[in-house]
């Protein structure tokens, strides 16, 4: 009973001295935002969307650096869902190994690695990803991971110090589960990509495509010629 009154007493006095009884936890670090001022420079990036965009504004971004064994990528995209890359022999869908980054029903973003088998995304155990953060916020899937260079003979994890097509998709889920992309034909790659090269390409989405062809840029002259000059 002794013992009790004088452990009760210390309680008291740490309170007393500092004002709560027991240290709270540290505070959590917010997700750094994605830096694309380093695009071509100390990183690669990829750009989809509207000319200009940036990794908030873009429909698709991603991003690639080397950091010693490992290489870090960011993704993000214009969703509620997922949004994944996929590293590839060639620039079709079906025996790709596929990270996603996935907006599950609690509000959090998981990286998840895949198998493309056909047009079919089966999920993997073994996960290469590390030192994961993700965010969902204004509608948009962030996330931030690293996964080796270097990984032993694998057929659904691939090295990635040889170069592959990238693979950029994104789409919707129910209940943490990913469903078909958003776009009948996600953007590609024009070539291979190599984590030793540091490139900004920007791919404009289909909107933007249509009226920055030749052909259309033709017609718009043509037209435009022909209302000024008037009909005979």
């Amino acid at each position: 009973l002794l013992g009790f009154f004088l452990v009760f007493y210390l309680v008291v006095i740490y309170s007393d001295y500092t004002g709560y009884p027991f240290p709270t936890a540290p505070p959590v670090d917010p997700f750094a935002k994605i830096r694309v001022d380093d695009c071509g420079k100390t990183k690669g990036c990829f750009r989809y969307g509207k000319p200009g965009c940036n990794a908030e504004t873009c429909d698709y971004f991603l991003s690639y650096r080397r950091i010693g064994a490992d290489v870090e990528f960011e993704l993000s995209a214009d969703t509620d869902g997922w949004v994944a890359v996929g590293f590839s022999s060639d620039k079709k869908m079906g025996g790709d190994d596929v990270m996603a980054c996935v907006h599950d029903d609690n509000g959090r973003v998981r990286i998840q690695h895949f198998y493309n088998v056909g047009q079919w995304a089966k999920e993997i155990q073994r996960n290469p990803a590390r030192d994961e953060e993700g965010v969902f916020e204004n509608n948009r899937v962030t996330c931030r991971f690293k996964r080796p260079v270097y990984v032993p003979r694998e057929e659904t994890i691939v090295d990635l110090h040889l170069s592959w097509y990238y693979l950029f998709a994104w789409g919707p889920a129910i209940q943490g589960s990913i469903t078909r992309h958003d776009i009948d034909s996600p953007p590609v790659s024009e070539r291979v990509v190599s984590i030793y090269k540091y490139e900004d390409i920007f791919m404009p989405s289909a909107a933007y495509q249509t009226f920055s062809s030749p052909f259309c840029l033709l017609l718009i002259v043509a037209l435009t010629f022909y209302l000024l000059m008037g009909t005979p």
